[in-house]
Order: C-alpha cells, then sequence, then structure tokens
C-alpha cells in the first residue's frame, strides 16, 4: 500500500485576526452596500485569524485579473517551494529521489504550472514526472493522494510528492455584493501543504527528529471518487475579465445530508466498517453548516470533527490544501497502530472525494 512519510504546510507571513479583516473589507463595500450582512456571515464563519498572500492594506489597490494572477504565480511558487522542501526535510528523502509530483490549485493560472516553475529551485530531476491538476477545487488535496496512491500502485518502487497551493485572497471580489463572494470572503484563507509518499516496494527512510522520531504517516487503503448529476452549477468558478468570481449555491449542505453521508456509509462499508469504526476524520472544513451537516447525518461526536473546525478556525478554508493541513495536525498527534482514518473533500461537480487511510 501506499504510505505517507510526511506532511508540510506552508504559511504567507501575513496573520490577520477575523475581526481586522472584516473591517477592511467592509470599509471596500460600494456606497449603499449592507455592510452588516457582511459582518454577520463574518461572525458566524467560525474563523478566528487567516493568512494573506499580501499585506491587508495592499488588496484595495489591487487591480485587474492580470495583475492578481501575476502576484499569484511569483508568491505560489515561493511559498509552495517552502512546503515541498519541509516536507522532504521532514520525510528524509532527497528531492532528486521524486519520481512523480502532483501539484494543484484552483486559485491562479500558470503555464508552466506551479510544479514545473519550481522543480530547479527545490532540486527535482529534470526527468520527474509531472501531474498539474485545476479545476477541483477544495476536493483537490484528498484527490491528489487518491492519483498520488493510483500511481504508486502501479510503480511500488516509487516516491511521489504531492502539493497543493492555494491564494484564494487574490480571488475575492472586493465590490461583488452576491452572498456568495460575501460567504467567501467570510471563510477563505491562504496556505499551501505538501506531501510525501513512497510505493509498497519502497523501505521508508527513517523518519528526521523533526518530524517526531519513530513515528509513521498512514497507509492508504482505498479510494472513491463521486460526481453527483445535475449540481454542476452549484459550486465553482466564473471566469472572465474580472477574474474568479465565486459560484457557491445555498444547497450545499443539504446534498451533504442527501447524498455524500450516504456515500460514505457505502464507501466504508466496503471494507466491513462504519462511521464508529473511524478514529481520525479528515474532513475539508467547507465551513460550519458543512461540518454540522456531515456530522448530524452520520452521528458523529463532537470530538470526530474537532481538527477540521479547529483548521477552519486557526487558518480558515484553504481550499485543497485544508486537508493536508489536517492530516498534518492529525499525524502530529501520533495515532497509534491500528488507527483507521478517512479524509473527505468536497469539490465543484458537485463531487466527492474520499480517501481510506489505516496507521
Amino acid at each position: 500500500m501506499t504510505r505517507v512519510l510526511a506532511v508540510s504546510t506552508a504559511f504567507p507571513p501575513h496573520r490577520y485576526p477575523q475581526q481586522e479583516i472584516t473591517d477592511a473589507l467592509a470599509s471596500c463595500l460600494p456606497p449603499g452596500a449592507d455592510s452588516g450582512l457582511l459582518r454577520r456571515l463574518h461572525a458566524a464563519a467560525q474563523v478566528e485569524t487567516r493568512h494573506l498572500a499580501l499585506p491587508l492594506d495592499r488588496y484595495r489597490g489591487l487591480g485587474c485579473f492580470g495583475e492578481t494572477n501575476r502576484l499569484f504565480v511569483e508568491l505560489a511558487v515561493a511559498l509552495g517551494a517552502e512546503a515541498v522542501e519541509r516536507a522532504l526535510d521532514e520525510s528524509g528523502v532527497r528531492a532528486e529521489e521524486i519520481d512523480l509530483v502532483v501539484s494543484t490549485t484552483v486559485t491562479g493560472v500558470a503555464a508552466p504550472s506551479l510544479e514545473a516553475r519550481l522543480a530547479a529551485r527545490v532540486g527535482l530531476r529534470p526527468d520527474v514526472k509531472r501531474l498539474p491538476l485545476f479545476g477541483l477545487g477544495c476536493s483537490a488535496g484528498a484527490a491528489g493522494l487518491a492519483r498520488v496512491h493510483d500511481y504508486l500502485a502501479g510503480r511500488p518502487d516509487d516516491t511521489a510528492l504531492l502539493l497543493s497551493t492555494e491564494l484564494c485572497s487574490l480571488t475575492l471580489q472586493r465590490t461583488d455584493m452576491s452572498m456568495a463572494n460575501l460567504v467567501a470572503g467570510s471563510l477563505f484563507g491562504d496556505g499551501a501543504a505538501a506531501l510525501v509518499a513512497v510505493g509498497a516496494g519502497r523501505a521508508p527512510a527513517p523518519p528526521t527528529p523533526s518530524y517526531g522520531g519513530d513515528r509513521r504517516g498512514p497507509a492508504v487503503v482505498a479510494t472513491r471518487s463521486r460526481l453527483y448529476p445535475g449540481t454542476e452549477h452549484l459550486l465553482g468558478w466564473d471566469i472572465g475579465d474580472w477574474g474568479f468570481r465565486m459560484v457557491l449555491g445555498r444547497e450545499l449542505p443539504e446534498l451533504v445530508r442527501l447524498h455524500v453521508s450516504e456515500e460514505i456509509e457505502s464507501f466504508l462499508a466496503g471494507h466491513d466498517l462504519k462511521p464508529g469504526d473511524v478514529t481520525a476524520w479528515i474532513c475539508h472544513p467547507g465551513g460550519p453548516r458543512i461540518l454540522d451537516a456531515l456530522a448530524e447525518e452520520l452521528d458523529l461526536p463532537d470530538s470526530a470533527l474537532a481538527a477540521s473546525r479547529r483548521a477552519l478556525a486557526a487558518a480558515g478554508n484553504l481550499s485543497s490544501a485544508s486537508v493536508l493541513q489536517i492530516l498534518r495536525d492529525t499525524q502530529t498527534g501520533a495515532p497509534p497502530p491500528g488507527t483507521t482514518g478517512l479524509m473527505i473533500a468536497f469539490g465543484p461537480g458537485f463531487s466527492s472525494e474520499l480517501v481510506l487511510l489505516a496507521w
């Protein structure tokens, strides 16, 4: 089975309390806009702090999509390189040992893609295989790990790297008063995460002391991807001259209630498991209502999604990087051998990604 050796995170240095971000966005609203609605949404988001790609006072002066995307490429390469170098160091794997790199983002466009731009910087081989992913949204962290697993199942002697880099703040539409944009402005933060994994034929390198002595990361047991037909209009981007405008349907929590919980139970049943058998829930923190719906439908105790709620409070919704951040935090807690974990993420489509893990 695929074995995760290390997971790392990297955040921009600009960190702000939610209230300070709320005040800054309220000051940018067009005349006549309801600042009270914005403030209520921010207060209900259960976010306490967020990291931003730029100092908060820089956002007011940002111009066209071209300018923000150039900033995305510059800053995302630097942040992604930081996450990769940290993951390599913590895994004990050298950069030249990486055979495949999968990179995910949905908050900017780059060609050459991000992993190509940082390959020489972090020491990846010129013949490294690359798989850049765009369009999977918040589900891409889990989907990326699933595709790494698929690759390593066929090449068990190889080593793979997964990189997620999301600068959500650069997509914000400051004068858009739609509910979707206001909700996005209350939830999303910036960050990157990287993961190193090996196939079943590769003996893991000894972990470095910085990653916790002799702790072993989880193995990937199985994965499942699912599209829910007729829901394509509920989540994604409306892309135009203005850049990326959020599409976010009110129905998403109800979709989780109606379909995703059943999907999770079916997936677990295929491995003779029930929700109560899962100890480590690594669930994308799409927002409080999503987490509440999942907990209620699966009858989970408050402790089950505590890691997701802590991640949301500490950094906001990091899109595809969030589940890797939560996996990192879970691994830091040293799950005992025999622990079963489930990674869950949702994305445009509307879609879900499930990854069954075992420590």
